[in-house]
Protein backbone atom coordinates (compact mmCIF):
# COMPACT_ATOMS: atom_id res chain seq x y z
CA UNK A 1 0.00 0.00 0.00
CA UNK A 2 1.32 3.47 -0.90
CA UNK A 3 0.03 6.85 0.23
CA UNK A 4 -0.59 8.75 -3.00
CA UNK A 5 -2.88 11.77 -2.46
CA UNK A 6 -5.07 13.84 -0.22
CA UNK A 7 -8.35 15.19 -1.58
CA UNK A 8 -10.16 18.09 0.04
CA UNK A 9 -13.89 18.55 -0.54
CA UNK A 10 -14.62 22.20 -1.32
CA UNK A 11 -17.39 24.50 -2.51
CA UNK A 12 -15.51 25.81 -5.57
CA UNK A 13 -12.50 23.88 -6.91
CA UNK A 14 -11.20 26.66 -9.19
CA UNK A 15 -11.46 29.24 -6.40
CA UNK A 16 -9.62 26.90 -4.01
CA UNK A 17 -6.82 26.40 -6.53
CA UNK A 18 -6.48 30.18 -6.94
CA UNK A 19 -6.52 30.66 -3.17
CA UNK A 20 -3.77 28.06 -2.56
CA UNK A 21 -1.66 29.68 -5.30
CA UNK A 22 -2.01 33.13 -3.73
CA UNK A 23 -1.84 32.12 -0.06
CA UNK A 24 0.83 29.41 -0.18
CA UNK A 25 2.62 29.79 -3.51
CA UNK A 26 1.53 26.38 -4.79
CA UNK A 27 0.82 26.15 -8.51
CA UNK A 28 -2.13 24.50 -10.18
CA UNK A 29 -1.26 21.25 -11.96
CA UNK A 30 -4.65 21.03 -13.64
CA UNK A 31 -8.36 21.70 -13.37
CA UNK A 32 -10.59 19.06 -14.92
CA UNK A 33 -13.26 19.95 -17.43
CA UNK A 34 -16.43 20.77 -15.53
CA UNK A 35 -14.45 22.23 -12.63
CA UNK A 36 -15.22 19.48 -10.10
CA UNK A 37 -11.62 18.26 -9.68
CA UNK A 38 -8.21 19.91 -9.61
CA UNK A 39 -4.69 19.36 -8.31
CA UNK A 40 -1.79 21.46 -7.12
CA UNK A 41 1.91 20.94 -7.83
CA UNK A 42 3.58 19.72 -4.63
CA UNK A 43 7.02 18.26 -3.94
CA UNK A 44 7.35 14.53 -3.60
CA UNK A 45 5.40 11.54 -4.85
CA UNK A 46 2.03 12.69 -3.47
CA UNK A 47 -0.72 14.98 -4.75
CA UNK A 48 -2.98 17.53 -3.12
CA UNK A 49 -6.29 17.68 -4.91
CA UNK A 50 -9.70 19.28 -4.57
CA UNK A 51 -13.08 17.73 -5.26
CA UNK A 52 -16.24 19.79 -5.60
CA UNK A 53 -18.90 19.08 -3.00
CA UNK A 54 -21.34 18.15 -5.78
CA UNK A 55 -19.03 15.44 -7.13
CA UNK A 56 -18.21 14.22 -3.62
CA UNK A 57 -21.93 13.90 -2.87
CA UNK A 58 -22.34 11.82 -6.02
CA UNK A 59 -19.51 9.51 -4.92
CA UNK A 60 -20.81 9.02 -1.38
CA UNK A 61 -24.40 7.78 -1.28
CA UNK A 62 -24.65 8.30 2.50
CA UNK A 63 -23.32 11.87 2.24
CA UNK A 64 -20.54 13.60 4.16
CA UNK A 65 -19.98 16.56 6.47
CA UNK A 66 -19.06 19.51 4.26
CA UNK A 67 -16.24 21.79 5.33
CA UNK A 68 -17.56 25.09 6.65
CA UNK A 69 -15.52 28.24 7.32
CA UNK A 70 -18.11 29.40 9.88
CA UNK A 71 -17.97 26.20 11.96
CA UNK A 72 -15.10 24.83 14.01
CA UNK A 73 -12.47 23.09 11.87
CA UNK A 74 -12.77 19.39 11.15
CA UNK A 75 -10.56 16.88 12.95
CA UNK A 76 -7.79 16.92 10.35
CA UNK A 77 -5.21 19.28 8.87
CA UNK A 78 -2.87 19.49 5.95
CA UNK A 79 0.73 20.46 6.66
CA UNK A 80 2.97 22.70 4.58
CA UNK A 81 6.67 22.95 5.48
CA UNK A 82 8.50 26.25 5.12
CA UNK A 83 11.69 27.69 6.54
CA UNK A 84 9.98 31.02 7.34
CA UNK A 85 6.74 30.26 9.17
CA UNK A 86 6.14 33.88 10.16
CA UNK A 87 6.35 35.10 6.55
CA UNK A 88 4.18 32.21 5.30
CA UNK A 89 1.57 32.96 7.97
CA UNK A 90 1.51 36.67 7.05
CA UNK A 91 1.23 35.85 3.31
CA UNK A 92 -1.64 33.43 3.88
CA UNK A 93 -3.58 35.85 6.07
CA UNK A 94 -3.03 38.67 3.55
CA UNK A 95 -4.43 36.34 0.86
CA UNK A 96 -7.60 35.76 2.88
CA UNK A 97 -6.78 32.81 5.13
CA UNK A 98 -8.31 33.04 8.58
CA UNK A 99 -5.68 32.93 11.34
CA UNK A 100 -6.26 30.04 13.74
CA UNK A 101 -3.00 30.10 15.77
CA UNK A 102 -0.08 32.51 15.42
CA UNK A 103 3.45 31.17 14.85
CA UNK A 104 4.76 29.52 18.00
CA UNK A 105 8.17 27.98 18.73
CA UNK A 106 7.68 24.49 20.12
CA UNK A 107 10.00 22.84 22.69
CA UNK A 108 11.22 20.31 20.10
CA UNK A 109 12.60 23.12 17.92
CA UNK A 110 9.85 23.44 15.34
CA UNK A 111 7.82 26.60 14.67
CA UNK A 112 4.14 26.00 13.93
CA UNK A 113 1.21 28.22 12.92
CA UNK A 114 -2.33 27.46 11.75
CA UNK A 115 -4.67 29.13 9.28
CA UNK A 116 -7.98 28.11 7.76
CA UNK A 117 -8.59 28.18 4.03
CA UNK A 118 -11.69 29.55 2.27
CA UNK A 119 -13.67 26.40 3.15
CA UNK A 120 -12.48 26.35 6.77
CA UNK A 121 -9.94 23.56 6.26
CA UNK A 122 -7.10 23.75 8.77
CA UNK A 123 -3.64 24.29 7.26
CA UNK A 124 -0.54 23.89 9.40
CA UNK A 125 2.45 26.00 8.41
CA UNK A 126 5.58 24.59 10.02
CA UNK A 127 9.34 24.54 9.93
CA UNK A 128 11.20 21.31 9.23
CA UNK A 129 11.79 18.75 11.94
CA UNK A 130 14.84 16.59 12.09
CA UNK A 131 14.45 13.14 13.61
Amino acid sequence: MKFRYTLLYVQDVAASLRFYEKAFGLRTRFLAEGGQYGELEVEGPVSLGFVGNAQAAGNLPDGFVANNAKARPGGFEIGLVTEDVEAAFARAVKAGAQPAAAPTAKPWGQTIAYVRDRDGILVELCSSVTH
